[in-house]
């Protein structure tokens, strides 16, 4: 491989190597959910990611693709992996109104829906013209269930017992539910229960990159063949969801020591007046709608930048990482043109990145509308 390739493994010393937004307390005692009400047969839905096969390539056969040539203006490449992350989009009249408080918070798959009306003494469905949905209803908690706890309590026992047949991936991670980012929770759900919810979801994705001789490089990571989603696929240096109770720069410092074993020497900043000064610059977000089979993802990505010490080498220590490459910016360019070797909303962050730092130009055929769609979801 070239000289513009480093790979590091998890335990080795550094080695050289080579679209539209979505449209559409008083006591209770509830049957319990654990009991035989909770074993009945349940229809799994067979979606076509649900079991994401490991990504079985090296960092040879990546470097191959790195090296292609490509006509700097034709963006073609880049617009193919943003309507990755945006799919069925067609499909949103499938959906009906999740609502809480006269709020919509998410939206669920009118075949989910049928599920759920099992489950009497939590959820209801109402009529109601205010909130369009082709079925003529649309979904909300019992008005019994009023404080975030009670809320919380009920529609989690709801998932334990729909169980992996429908909800794979359990990780008993908690996620607000709430309109918008800056409005108040309602409850806090199952972070894997989020898209069959259709729930909005935040997560953080930092690029950690390095400048030699006036040539980027961003560190890249490959994840684990053992990560339940998406083993073996390319990924950020330091990237995570934002769960309840952490802020996205708590987060990012966090992150940067699990994935990447970046120290908060060079990740934060002391300063008595503040717990967390981010050397880290913030520098906007991303989001997108994407739909499969049950599952409706409705998120929104903080986008950070850090550019790391030259001698800087990542250690993963939460065992999700198998190794990591220091590739050009211009070979990642080229990566997510001719390839799927990245987790799918990565390529969004980095897009992103390749604009704000020159490597899109005005002069490529369909820039603001590539721009423009790095945000097809509802960024709020």
């Amino acid at each position: 491989m070239g000289s513009h390739w480093y790979c590091v493994l998890r335990s080795s010393p550094l080695h050289l190597h080579l679209l539209p937004s979505f449209s559409p307390s008083r006591c209770i005692h509830r049957r319990s959910l654990t009991s035989s009400f909770c074993s009945q047969s349940l229809q799994p839905v067979v979606s076509p990611s649900s079991h994401i096969h490991s990504s079985d390539f090296n960092w040879d056969d990546v470097s191959k693709f790195s090296e292609t040539q490509h006509d700097s203006s034709d963006l073609r490449g880049f617009f193919d992996r943003v309507k990755l992350c945006n799919r069925n989009s067609e499909k949103q009249c499938e959906f009906i109104p999740f609502v809480i408080e006269e709020h919509i918070v998410g939206y669920v798959h009118n075949g989910f829906a049928q599920h759920l009306k099992r489950y009497k003494d939590v959820f209801t469905f109402p009529e109601n013209p205010r909130y369009i949905s082709k079925w003529g209803y649309h979904v909300e908690l019992d008005p019994a269930l009023i404080t975030p706890e009670d809320r919380t309590q009920a529609v989690g026992d709801v998932v334990k017992c729909l169980g992996e047949q429908l909800i794979p991936g359990i990780r008993n991670e908690l996620y607000p539910v709430r309109s918008s980012f800056e409005t108040p929770e309602f409850f806090l759900l199952e972070r894997a229960a989020a898209p069959y919810f259709g729930i909005k979801a935040y997560g953080v994705h930092m690029n950690g990159y390095v400048e030699r001789d006036n040539i980027k490089y961003l560190w890249i990571a490959k994840r684990s063949k053992v990560k339940p989603t998406y083993p073996g696929k390319l990924d950020h240096l330091v990237a995570g969801g934002l769960p309840h109770g952490i802020s996205c720069a708590e987060n990012i410092v966090k992150e940067c020591e699990e994935e990447a074993g970046i120290p908060r020497s060079i990740s934060s900043k002391d300063d008595p007046r503040h717990s967390y000064l981010l050397r880290a610059t913030a520098v906007g977000a991303v989001s997108y709608l994407d739909i499969d089979g049950y599952r409706l993802k409705r998120d929104v990505l903080f986008c950070y930048d850090l550019q790391l010490p030259e001698d800087f080498v990542p250690v993963n220590k939460d065992g999700e990482v198998e190794s990591f490459n220091l590739v050009t910016v211009t070979n990642v360019a080229n990566i997510i043109r001719s390839t799927h070797s990245f987790k799918e909303n990565c390529n969004l962050v980095i897009i992103d990145f390749l604009f704000r730092h020159g490597y899109i130009k005005p002069e490529g055929l369909g820039y603001l509308k590539l721009l423009q769609s790095l945000r097809s979801g509802d960024c709020t």
